[in-house]
């Protein structure tokens, strides 16, 4: 499960990098709904 975990983790934080410098201009406030979005992906991904 650990490995899984650190694989999961890992497709979030490049989907967070990819999100943060490919769309560079847009507001603060996207950046945290996308983070939450993300990070609910994740979770729903991490339960199968």
């Amino acid at each position: 499960m650990k490995q899984f975990f650190n694989k999961v983790w890992f497709l979030w934080l490049l989907l967070v990098f990819v999100w943060n410098f490919g769309w560079p201009e847009v507001r603060p406030i996207y950046d945290v709904i996308v983070a939450i979005l993300l990070s609910i992906f994740i979770y729903k991904l991490n339960k199968k």
